[in-house]
Formats: C-alpha cells, structure tokens, sequence
C-alpha cells in the first residue's frame, strides 16, 4: 500500500514495452551524428576539468551546485536568486513566508547535488532505489507548504509524501503516464536497459533516460528535479566531470525547446523507418541531440569564464578596486594571486608570501574572510578561493542574472 494513498495503487496491467526504445539504436540514421556529440562532449569534459586550476576547483564545485540549484528550480518557475540562496546557505532566511520556503528548496536542491557530488549515488542514479532515494532527500527537506500539489481536474489537494511512488493516476499536459500500481515494472525496465552499458551509450543514456523517467512520471511531484539530478549523476560519473559544469543553465536558457522535445519523445512510433519501439525512435533521437549540444555549450561557456589569465585579471581588478575604496588592505591582492596558482594557502605562509608581520597578515586574511571570497574549515585550516553569489556579475559574467534581490 501507498502512504499517499488510502487503497491499493490500482494496476492496469500496462507492460514496459510501452516506453520502448530506451536507447537509440545502432542501426538509427541518427546514431553516428549522436556518437560524434557524445565523443566530442567526453572529450571537452576532460580538457575542460584537467585544465581547472588547482586553486578555482573546489570553489567552482560549490558554485556550479548554486548554479544548478538556481536554473533548476527556475524551469519549475521558482526564481530564487542566487545571493538568497546562498543566505539559506547560511541559515539568513527571508521574513517573508513565499520567499522563505523557496530558500529552503535551493538548500535542499544543494544538500542533495552535495552528497551526489560525493558519491552517494554512484552506481545508482537509475535505480528504483537510487531515484526514490533523490527524491526523498529533497522532499524531507522542503517546508510542509511545498509538499501539497492540487489536482488540476478536481482541485483536490494532495500531499506528496517524499521518496514514495504516487499512489494516484496523473496527468501531464496531454500526457497520462502508467498506472500507479504498475510504476515498479516500468522502473525495473528502466533499471535494467541502463545498467552496464558502454561509454558512449552511458552519455547518450543521461539524455534518453531523462526523458523516459519523465514519462514514467513515478512521483506525485518533483519529477523535473529528480530527472535533472539523475542525469547529471549520470554523466558526473560516466565523464567524471568533477563536478566543474551542468547542464541545467544551458535547459533553463533554452527552456521552450527543452520541453517541445520533451512533449515529441511521447509520440506513438510514425512508421516501419522509426525504430522497432511503442515509441517514436526518431523523437527519441533528436533529445539527446539537443541534449549533448547543450552540454558542449556549457562546458565551452565554463572554459571560458575560468581561463586561468582571464579569471586572476577579473579577481586582481576586483581586489584593487576594493583597495582603492579601503575595503580591503593594500596586498590582498596578492594572496588571492598565490591561491589561484597554489590551490590552497596555509595560514602561517601569508607574512613570509606579503613581506608583513603576523599581525598585518591576519588583518588581511580576516578581510578576505569577511568578504566571502576565502574559505576555510577551521580557523587554522589553510585557506582556499570562494566565488561569493554577490561577486559573480564581476568574477564569473553571464553565470547568474544580472538583477539582484532586495535586503
């Protein structure tokens, strides 16, 4: 029995052949033109995060998951700015409700992309008990305002209750996805056509995978949030991306064609050409397409905004500016320099690197501190970059919106 649900899910029987084909097969005319996408994506990845300084990897982790957060939740129509987000980081929450509740799911979103980052999902991500296990981690942390959904045909309010399979029939758009009681056949399917799969078909499967758990649509809500968190899963460990780049701002910006192609992969199969699936193959196809185009995109954009020399002019110019305007001690500068080329700085290297005594050098450190753009575990740990959310208009152009939240 479904928690969601006062009766036994109802079953219509509906066999996984339904959403055949899962992958795209050898023999489609589309096939070539999708291995050359996935090769070249596998290899820009690899160029991509090999060449991220030592110094900017980390800190480009922790703003590539505010990133994906913020995109994300905006193709669901939520906008919380990234500056708000990072506040929920720190546990500063608005005074007002509405504002407040989307605070705490950019943090869930966050918590979750954290402990996928460290692995928690590796070898799992189109599991039944890995996709259950992504949603329950989200959904436990949202406010209990978020986890009603209302039923557009009857208006009934209905709670989802995380990491449970809905216990109810759904309708998307025009879309009628399986009957509750037959989600567990369909995600055993899922789980068995992606799993042990090579290289090229694993990056191709992030793509086709994304779309068919949307049309499984095993959950009462969040279903675009998990098939998003999945295929990043998914090519964090087929292209060990580090973690460095997502796809999620170049679907947010390209979000009317993200969902039309969406909508075709539901298509009934057209004729004899289109495959051997229920399905359409050939609208199967043109998702992963677009798809991997968006990922080459994203890394290319990524490349660019952490090119080693363009990135220390941008943070240097910032540093000296703030100088200027004694927000910041003469010779900040040069420590946030040293961090860029040495990845990290312990603390007791910063008098001998400034030429200053330890009194000088911790009045600087503390500066760069309190201005967000050093981190550190522990008063004594070494010291390492940080890309605050209200610097990225300056650091990383193009990241974030322009347009910042009021106070």
């Amino acid at each position: 029995m479904n928690a969601a649900s006062s009766t036994t899910p109802e079953d219509r029987g509906e066999m996984p052949g339904l959403m055949e084909p899962l992958l795209v097969g050898e023999s489609s005319p589309r096939r070539t033109a999708l291995t050359d996408l996935a090769l070249e994506l596998a290899m820009r990845s690899t160029g991509f995060r090999r060449g991220v300084p030592l110094g900017v990897r980390t800190a480009l982790a922790d703003l590539v998951r505010a990133m994906n957060c913020y995109y994300s939740n905006l193709i669901e129509g939520h906008d919380t700015h990234p500056v708000d987000i990072e506040r929920a980081l720190r546990n500063d929450y608005s005074t007002n409700a509405e504002k407040r509740n989307l605070q705490l799911e950019a943090k869930a979103h966050i918590v979750v992309q954290q402990w996928i980052d460290g692995g928690g999902l590796a070898g799992r991500a189109t599991t039944q008990d890995g996709i259950l296990e992504v949603h329950r981690r989200f959904c436990d942390l949202l406010p209990d305002d978020l986890l009603w959904i209302t039923n557009q045909d009857t208006g009934k309010r209905v709670r989802v209750v995380p990491g449970e399979l809905r216990g109810r029939d759904v309708r998307v758009g025009n879309l009628f996805p399986v009957s509750p009681g037959a989600l567990p056949r369909f995600l055993a399917r899922f789980a068995s056509a992606y799993r042990k799969l090579g290289r090229t078909d694993s990056i191709l499967a992030a793509a086709t995978a994304h779309h068919r758990l949307l049309w499984i649509h095993p959950f009462l809500d969040g279903n675009g949030r998990v098939a998003r968190l999945m295929s990043y899963a998914m090519l964090l460990e087929t292209l060990d991306t580090g973690g460095v780049w997502s796809i999620a701002r170049g679907l947010a910006r390209n979000e009317s064609r993200y969902k039309k192609l969406l909508m075709s992969c539901d298509l009934p199969r057209r004729n004899d050409l289109d495959g051997r699936g229920t399905l359409s193959e050939e609208a199967l196809a043109e998702f992963p397409a677009f798809f991997l185009d968006t990922c080459i995109d994203q890394v290319d954009f990524m490349e660019k905004l952490v090119q080693p020399d363009r990135l220390r002019d941008r943070i240097l110019i910032w540093a000296e500016e703030e100088i200027r305007a004694e927000t910041l001690p003469p010779k900040s500068g040069a420590v946030l320099e040293a961090i860029l080329y040495r990845g990290e700085l312990p603390r007791g290297d910063v008098p001998h690197l400034l030429g200053v005594g330890d009194r000088q050098a911790r009045r600087i450190t503390s500066a760069l501190l309190g201005h967000e753009v050093l981190a550190s575990d522990s008063p004594r740990a070494p010291l390492r970059l940080a890309f605050p959310a209200k610097l990225a208009s300056r650091w990383m152009p193009g990241l974030f919106p322009e347009h910042t939240p009021a106070a």
